[in-house]
């Protein structure tokens, strides 16, 4: 099920490798990026253990984080990830997405969602899909929602945060009897338009 390259005129999906730290240090550099993450990524030590720690889960199928390239500059703009995959029970979760603030409020986002759920669902077949972010990251609930992806409630002390803060999961989701619809749409609305992030 391994993804190697997802794209379309606008934005490439494709599996992070060593020699993506540079880029990654420069698409990292702006500190509100990490605000409601869980990673940090303002050193190149960070970026590091993130890009080796990534490979491993590759090698092992547990996880696969995806560079996002911005097709018209060719530059690394973010990362978003494939993770919780039960390919017995036909699910997985998208989540730890981050992308430089110059792309907020563009459809780089909504191109890179729709990228990923087509996969998912036409590709692997999966039955489910979820993505779940913090209880307070509003501008993060508001996107997810524009989806088209249902929301199925907050999981109550899920989480603690990097500074010691307890966080709840606002967890939704969109499931394969949903997906013409929710594909629809995005071909017909979302991915014309920028949108807010």
């Amino acid at each position: 099920m391994k993804p190697h390259i997802l794209e379309n005129d606008v934005v490439q999906l494709r599996l992070i490798a060593q020699e993506d730290v540079k880029g990654i240090l420069e698409a990292a550099k702006d500190p509100t990026i990490w605000v409601h993450m869980s990673d940090t990524l303002l050193t190149e030590e960070a970026v590091l253990q993130y890009v080796e720690n990534a490979v491993r889960e590759h090698e092992s199928d547990q996880a696969y984080k995806l560079m996002i390239i911005c097709k018209e500059t060719g530059k690394i703009i973010g990362s978003t990830t494939l993770f919780d995959i039960s390919l017995q029970h036909k699910r997985l979760e998208i989540g730890y997405t981050w992308i430089t603030p110059a792309y907020w409020r563009t459809n780089i986002n909504t191109n890179c969602k729709y990228l990923l759920l087509t996969y998912c669902f036409e590709q692997l077949g999966l039955q489910r899909v979820q993505i779940k972010t913090d209880h307070e990251n509003i501008r993060s609930q508001k996107a997810i929602e524009r989806l088209g992806a249902t929301k199925e409630g907050i999981l109550r002390n899920h989480m603690v945060r990097k500074n010691g803060t307890i966080r709840h999961t606002v967890m939704y989701s969109i499931v394969q009897e949903e997906w013409p619809e929710v594909k629809e749409h995005f071909e017909k609305n979302l991915l014309k338009n920028p949108l807010i992030l």
